[in-house]
């Protein structure tokens, strides 16, 4: 694995031009990055050509406009809306909460290596988990049982290996890869697709407050933004962007954790992908990553390996399940009376220990009256 070239902190545009170097000025910074209709790269450009937050808005309309041209010249003609900018300020008055832009030590330097990174973003919790060692963990929001227990168990194991795990706060994958992480002595981060302030989506609230008490919630977007559709595709740049790696668990042909993928194949990270069945939807853009050379992986020593993370003693480690009836039933959906038929025991015995299983989230039940272990990777 390569990770993210430690550039200087503000290696605007990526080429041998001198970085910028600019005082913090909360006003300025946030007038810059509110006006309406100005991109980020319009921003920078501003940036890298006039000098200061405060040096590009004092500019004169006219010099403005021989950089970024008449559109751009006239939205700054307008300026920030006052009502975004007092927002901001008084969101940022509560402990916790950070607006950071470029010129600050704490914008994590792996954006930097990016196209088109973010001038300023919005945080809360601890800002220091975004320069920590990452691996990003995504996939379905339909996730299945498996694949849920996959993502958890996997963030879990990685997140003890030293990795802070990053993904999306989206429902299903991203959601157990986060509670995956929270549940280790590591910690994760969320790129959220809202403003930091919209928690998206709401159902997931409380796993946000847990993120923002023990790891970090960003978002590049403006405090208020709601979830518009285009802007999820938009920030996966971001979650790639702040990780060596990334993992995707389980997902369709068509999905935004294959634009995740790609946005890292991109960025120079690796890809990794979980096989599933051939007949499942969630695993037939898992499988196309890895016809495209994504590393296929079935445990987490793969990747542990892979990233120079695993000794030979923890490879040799393939944990077999402890409890006999697993033992008996290996991965393959069974019948009770073929499961009684392997153990040799009580049909009463049996069905007590499939229950108890299936309350630990050890045993799936499906349809047709089989039952499937669950897989411990």
């Amino acid at each position: 694995m390569t990770w993210p070239r430690l550039s200087g902190i503000l290696p605007i545009p990526r080429n041998s031009d001198p970085p910028l170097q600019t005082p913090h000025d909360l006003d300025a910074w946030l007038r810059l990055t509110l006006i309406p209709g100005v991109s980020a790269r319009a921003q920078q450009k501003l940036l890298r050509e006039l000098g200061t937050p405060q040096d590009v808005l004092g500019a004169p309309v006219g010099q403005v406009q021989r950089v970024v041209g008449s559109e751009v010249a006239a939205a700054f003609a307008r300026g920030a809306q006052e009502a975004l900018v007092a927002r901001a300020k008084d969101w940022l008055a509560t402990s916790g909460r950070h607006f950071i832009a470029l010129s600050d030590a704490q914008y994590p330097r792996a954006w930097l290596d990016i196209d088109s990174p973010p001038t300023a973003f919005y945080a809360v919790g601890d800002p220091a988990w975004l320069s920590t060692p990452a691996i990003a963990v995504v996939g379905s929001r339909n996730a299945t049982a498996q694949g849920v227990q996959d993502a958890q168990e996997f963030s879990r194991a990685l997140c003890a290996a030293g990795l802070t795990i990053v993904s999306g706060l989206a429902h299903g994958i991203d959601a157990a890869a986060h509670r995956g992480a929270l549940g280790e002595r590591g910690s994760t981060v969320a790129v959220m697709g809202t403003g930091a302030d919209r928690i998206y989506p709401r159902a997931n609230a409380t796993l946000a407050h847990e993120i923002a008490d023990k790891g970090c919630l960003v978002s590049e977007f403006p405090l208020g933004t709601g979830a518009i559709a285009a802007n999820f595709p938009q920030r996966n740049r971001l979650i790639s962007g702040l990780a060596g790696a990334v993992l995707v668990v389980q997902a369709a042909e068509e999905s935004g954790s294959l634009i995740t993928a790609r946005y890292a194949a991109e960025q120079g990270r690796d890809v990794f992908a979980i096989p599933g069945s051939i007949h499942s939807p969630l695993a037939k853009g898992c499988h196309l990553l890895i016809k495209q050379g994504a590393k296929l992986v079935d445990r987490v020593e793969d990747i542990l390996a892979e990233l120079g993370l695993g000794s030979q003693e923890r490879l040799k480690r393939a944990q077999m399940p402890s409890h006999p009836l697993l033992r008996a039933m290996g991965f393959e959906p069974l019948t009770v009376d073929e499961i009684i038929a392997r153990t040799g025991g009580s049909a009463a015995s049996v069905a007590a220990q499939l229950s108890e299983l299936e309350v630990d989230g050890r045993v799936e039940a499906l349809a047709g009256g089989r039952f499937q272990q669950l897989a411990a990777r």
